[in-house]
């Protein structure tokens, strides 16, 4: 299961300023390409179909290649210490982890 690829889905609110956040997003790409990652997309203007809808803002899907990986981006300190700028400057809702399928033989 280490070698299957995973998504990371985040809900964040930036501040009506945007200063703490751009800086976030400026420091994020180096620290995600050292860890396997890519950007798959974001959306600032989703359209909610059904279940309890996310709150307004942005949307975000990057991917690793493994969930160890993934772990490892998020707790590397470079990161921590980048998130700080995040936290100042939007408004987290949430970050999720989801399994891709396994390769088939």
């Amino acid at each position: 299961m280490s070698d299957i690829p995973v998504y990371m889905i985040a809900n964040i609110v930036p501040d009506e300023n945007h200063t703490g956040y751009r800086t976030y997003e400026k420091g994020f790409f180096p620290i995600l390409k050292k860890y396997g990652g890519s950007f798959v997309t974001f959306d600032d203007n989703i359209r909610h179909m059904e279940g309890s809808e996310p709150r307004p803002g942005r949307m975000i899907i990057f991917q690793f290649p493994s969930e160890a990986l993934a772990q490892a981006w998020y707790n590397d300190p470079e990161y921590q210490a980048l998130s700080e700028h995040r936290r100042a400057g939007a408004e987290l809702k949430s970050l999720t982890m989801v399994h891709g399928l396994p390769t088939r033989n």
